[in-house]
């Protein structure tokens, strides 16, 4: 994912790119802070595996259903690239590398591509029609959830537990019900921001 996008094409007949404006740049860091700052709401273990459960997800896929794909990933990205080099933004309080090498670590992994996904439902999918709908940003933000999150959560389960696939489904159950919520959550914001100001899913 590069931060640059096309634009059209210059007099010379080559394609025009716009790199992120200041104001891109700055909700890219603000929603990093964000997803930083639910990391440490709940963080509480549940299920076999004891992954524990946060407003991290929220924060997610509000970014990529609020910013789009681009600016959605790069936000996660971000948040992903503080808590590597050490900065205790993660679960637990948690920093470093390990987290990536950790139980959870699929779920990690899975965020910025979940934001995405749901930055490009809402705003390729959805479009400027649906997007203030909040049953329409609901079926976006859930698609990340159920197509990228859970799945990739299971797998890392899976591998770093060296357990079957069920076993590490039955871990993952626990988080659906609190994944609805959040999603409502998610749906009920970004509608209402969008209607604010329509403008801003479309500025990339």
């Amino acid at each position: 994912m590069t931060m640059t996008e096309s634009t059209g094409a210059t007099s010379t007949g080559t394609p025009a790119t716009r790199r992120f404006t200041t104001t891109d740049l700055a909700l890219v860091a603000a929603f990093a802070a964000l997803i930083g700052a639910a990391a440490y709401v709940g963080a509480i273990p549940v299920g076999g595996a004891g992954v524990p459960i946060t407003l991290q997800t929220f924060a997610v896929m509000l970014a990529g259903c609020l910013l789009g794909p681009a600016r959605g990933f790069a936000a996660v990205a971000l948040y992903l690239a503080l808590g590597a080099v050490g900065l205790p933004i993660f679960a637990g309080h948690a920093g470093g590398l390990a987290p990536f090498t950790s139980i959870s670590a699929g779920y990690l992994f899975s965020f910025p591509i979940a934001a995405a996904l749901g930055g490009f439902l809402v705003k390729y999918v959805a479009g400027p029609r649906w997007k203030t709908s909040a049953l329409a940003v609901f079926a976006c933000s859930f698609a990340g959830s159920v197509l990228v999150v859970h799945p990739m959560g299971i797998l890392g389960m899976m591998l770093h537990q060296d357990v079957s696939l069920a076993t590490a489904a039955s871990w993952d159950t626990p988080f659906w019900i609190g994944d609805l919520l959040k999603t409502t959550l998610v749906a009920l914001i970004a509608a209402e921001v969008h209607r604010a100001f329509p403008q801003l899913l479309h500025r990339r």
